[in-house]
């Protein structure tokens, strides 16, 4: 995986504050919530990865470059 620049990760924190809706649309992961599970952001780690709070309970976080997501 490579870790996104401060500069990106800036740009992902401005564009996905807390409080944000996205939904899922892709993910490669065996717990990954169901595709266009919905969201709500927590915040954007220092790693690039979107942390969600999913409608599901789940709460697998978004990376960067990898998962597939859209603001709703």
């Amino acid at each position: 995986m490579n870790i996104p620049s401060r500069e990106t990760t800036n740009q992902l924190r401005s564009r996905y504050p807390a409080g944000t809706r996205v939904e899922l649309t892709g993910m490669d992961d065996v717990q990954a919530p169901p595709i266009g599970t919905l969201g709500t952001v927590k915040g954007v780690d220092d790693m690039g990865s979107i942390m969600v709070h999913w409608n599901n309970g789940s709460s697998l976080n978004l990376i960067y470059n990898v998962d597939s997501y859209k603001k709703v």
